[in-house]
Order: C-alpha cells, then structure tokens, then sequence
C-alpha cells in the first residue's frame, strides 16, 4: 500500500488540478509511469471505452470484473464479445463470499461487490474507475486523481470530465462494440434484480435501484 504522507497527498494534488483538461490517455500514461503493474482497473464492461484507452497505453493491465452472481446473460455475452476484441486480457474475476445476502436486499452491494472489490485490490498502489462527473449529482465534484480512504490506495478517474456524448462519440469513432441492453434502454447496467430500463430523457442512473433513493453502491462514496 503507497504510504499516505503530506508530499504524497500534496503530489496528487497538483497531478490532479494539472490533468483537470488533460485528455485520458495522458492521464493513463501518468498512472502506468508512476505505479507501474502496482494499479488494477475496476471495470463493468459497460465502460469499454476507458477500457480501450487502457489497452493503448497498457495492454497488461489487470482488469477486474465483479461478479456480483446476479448479473444479466447480456453481460456475460458482452464481456465475452470483449474478450475477443482484447486477445491476452490480464482479467480477473471476484466473487462474493459464501452467505452474501441476495441481491437487492440490504447489504448486498457491500457484500458482492465492495468486499471483493477490497481483496482484489489489497496491496495494489492505485486502481481505475470509468467514473464520470455527469454519472450522478454524487459524483459532480469526483476528482480524476485522488487517495481513496475507504480502500486505502490511490484512485484515478481518467473519464470524469467527458459526458455521456463523449464516451458516445469515442465508441462510434473506434467500432466499439456496446453493450446489448443499451438500446433497450437500459443506460446504467448493474444486477438484473435492481435495473430497469430507463425513458427517454431520464436519468441514465435512474434505473438503477427503482423506487428506492438508493444512487451509489459504496465503491465510489465518500
């Protein structure tokens, strides 16, 4: 675990305001110079585009999946369809403990997903997120380079200033292959229990956990 000292922090401060209109992949390349194979990427595989740009500058990177063991086939095919277009994807799949509460009910996030979340990236200095300002009004203020408290390590968000528009265009650009649910309406895809199709000209989260005021799992809370 990198050590959490005054220079340390302050560090990350200035990355942090400089990276403030830097494009991802200048982002990317800081992190893979300054942490090396010490870094992972927590990734949903319906944030390929930040997965693309990781490949780029990464290609070992490891790439976690959480297997929640509540999610759609569609997102088993859509990793799969991944899969293939990233040959040697340094991939590694987490799966809650035996006794995880079922989805949906309370605690099931922080059981299929922080917890295993926390393992996978135990004694890692840094992890990536797909996280974007415009996701939800609890992540307007995220910062794209950060120490995350709550798993003790560094937290760098490549794609926090892009809107919905620029992660469309970049994956029309490049042929990305998006995830089937989408042009079901289904614009922020978590655990089939939990996730709804949205209409038109709602909040792409708002599908997520219908009914309740519930908006973030814990992996991104302050």
């Amino acid at each position: 675990m990198t050590e959490m000292s005054p220079e340390f922090l302050s560090e990350l401060a200035d990355a942090n305001a400089r990276f403030e209109t830097a494009a991802p992949s200048k982002i990317l390349e800081w992190a893979a110079e300054r942490f090396g194979d010490d870094i992972a990427f927590a990734c949903s595989f319906q944030d390929i585009v930040l997965l693309d740009l990781a490949m780029g500058v990464m290609p070992g990177l490891e790439i976690i999946f959480l297997d929640t063991k509540a999610h759609f086939p569609e997102t088993w095919e859509y990793l799969e369809t991944t899969k293939a277009r990233y040959p040697g994807l340094n991939l590694t799949i987490t799966e809650p403990d035996e006794g995880a509460v079922a989805c949906g009910q309370d605690g099931c996030c922080a059981q299929r997903k922080v917890a295993p979340l926390r393992k996978a990236v135990s004694g890692k200095a840094a992890w990536i997120t797909s996280l974007k300002r415009v996701d939800a009004p609890t992540r307007q203020a995220a910062p794209i380079v950060s120490w995350d408290e709550a798993f003790g390590l560094v937290k760098i968000n490549p794609l926090a200033t892009w809107t919905d528009d620029d992660v469309a265009y970049y994956e029309q650009s490049h042929g990305l292959p998006i995830h089937p649910l989408i042009p079901q309406g289904y614009l922020s895809i978590g655990c089939a229990p939990t996730t709804k199709p949205v209409a038109p000209g709602e909040d792409p989260r708002s599908g997520r956990w219908a009914g309740t005021d519930k908006v973030e799992c814990g992996l991104h809370e302050a």
